[in-house]
């Protein structure tokens, strides 16, 4: 079983390679968040987690799950997790991997995977150029076949994480800031001479924070389940939507 949360599609397509590599079923976080049923595991089924990283942390809607998450069973089965991010993951995954602690849970393994950066709310922050993005995605496949092989074969100890330079202060210090300030849907809006009302960027957001008015103009909900993933930035196919002024003149990116 692979639980995933994908938002751009980096890690739908992390996640998909894995499942196809060690023959297990997906399931997508979004949808199994009421759930409290103990989850059945079959004979030696794996458990796997993939998730992308949001301010050099886990999203803040896998680390709520994950706290209620539970099985029935889960001794002799073998637990891994990766993680994806446009550059370094500083203590995510550490972060990630003391809150399975808490339910019981220990990874055998643990990954980080390079991919196209999607984030683009902050100033001097924006996707990669072709160039780059080709570079990684080329890269990343390769990589990716060596972690299918590890899981496979159930390798314990193999913990391949970039955590980069000052990666206590990131995750702990601006990480901590990055959630409390900069994950909230109060900046987005809609570009009206722009949008065709076509519903995609509603359809993409992974948490459902999105709806259309009945002139067919989308808007937030302001819940406070927002990821601030810009799912709804990337897919819309006007740049209709910009997040304040943060994100004028700046690109798109989605794994296609």
């Amino acid at each position: 079983m692979i639980f995933y949360l994908s938002c751009t599609g980096n890690t739908r397509w992390a996640a998909e390679v894995l499942s196809n590599a060690t023959d297990e079923r997906l399931v997508f976080i979004p949808d199994v968040m009421s759930q409290h049923e103990p989850y059945e595991l079959s004979k030696d089924e794996r458990i796997g987690f993939c998730f992308p990283v949001h301010g050099w942390r886990p999203p803040k809607m896998v680390r709520e799950w994950v706290a209620g998450l539970r099985f029935s069973d889960t001794d002799r089965h073998y637990v891994w997790a990766l993680c994806t991010a446009g550059d370094t993951v500083g203590e995510a995954m550490d972060i990630f991997c003391d809150d399975l602690s808490r339910i019981g849970l220990y990874a055998d393994s643990t990954y980080s995977l390079l991919m196209p950066e999607s984030y683009v709310g902050l100033p001097l922050m924006d996707v990669d150029n072709k160039e780059n993005e080709a570079r990684k995605l080329q890269y990343s496949a390769k990589l990716l076949q060596e972690y299918a092989g590890q899981i496979s074969g159930r390798q314990c100890g193999e913990h391949h994480i970039v955590r980069g330079r000052w990666p206590r202060i990131n995750s702990r210090v601006i990480g901590h800031i990055f959630v409390k300030r900069l994950v909230t849907d109060r900046h987005f809006h809609v570009e009206e001479d722009r949008c065709i009302h076509c519903g995609k960027c509603v359809s993409m957001c992974p948490v459902k924070n999105m709806r259309l008015t009945s002139d067919g103009r989308p808007e937030w909900l302001h819940n406070r389940q927002c990821l601030t993933c810009f799912a709804c930035y990337h897919h819309c196919p006007r740049h209709a939507i910009e997040y304040g002024h943060r994100t004028k003149r700046k690109g798109q990116y989605y794994m296609r």
